[in-house]
């Protein structure tokens, strides 16, 4: 058994990781803005926006290669069925405000880097919790999925 092989299935793991990376560089550049310290802040971010756009990437091809090789188009929750109702508003919540923070850190960051500051607190003060709850409920349904309740035979 080769231990550096690595699999499509493997890439799940990888996406909660980058996930929590992202919610560590969130909250690192929320501290650091509420210091005053905006270079570093900035770079916080920045490297939050890279994170997440990886993230999305290894995202999309995990799922376009699960439903290449299994035909599926996701793992199905396995847990008791009177969580199943609380884990579908947890994704549909997840995936709803994904699909919005693509558009709003780039909003984020075109008036930061225009210099705009009121424009940028302002749009900041949206995207920031939004981003922060879909980084955090991403490790969540991960642990979820793969780990509280895996899929039977994995």
């Amino acid at each position: 058994m080769n231990v550096l092989a690595f699999s499509y299935l493997d890439l799940p793991a990888v996406n909660a990781a980058l996930n929590l990376a992202a919610t560590l560089l969130l909250v690192a550049g929320y501290a650091l803005i509420k210091a005053r310290r905006e270079t570093a802040h900035k770079w916080a971010m920045l490297s939050a926006f890279g994170v997440s756009s990886v993230f999305l990437v290894s995202y999309l091809t995990y799922h376009q290669l699960l439903y290449a090789n299994e035909g599926i188009r996701g793992r199905p929750f396995a847990g008791p069925e009177p969580l199943l109702s609380i884990y579908r508003v947890l994704l549909l919540s997840h995936v709803v405000l994904a699909v919005t923070v693509p558009l709003l850190a780039g909003m984020v960051m075109y008036y930061g880097f225009r210099d705009d500051r009121p424009r940028h607190i302002r749009w900041a003060r949206r995207a920031f919790p939004i981003w922060l709850y879909v980084s955090v409920t991403g490790v969540v349904i991960y642990v979820l999925l793969y780990h509280v309740y895996p899929p039977v035979g994995g």
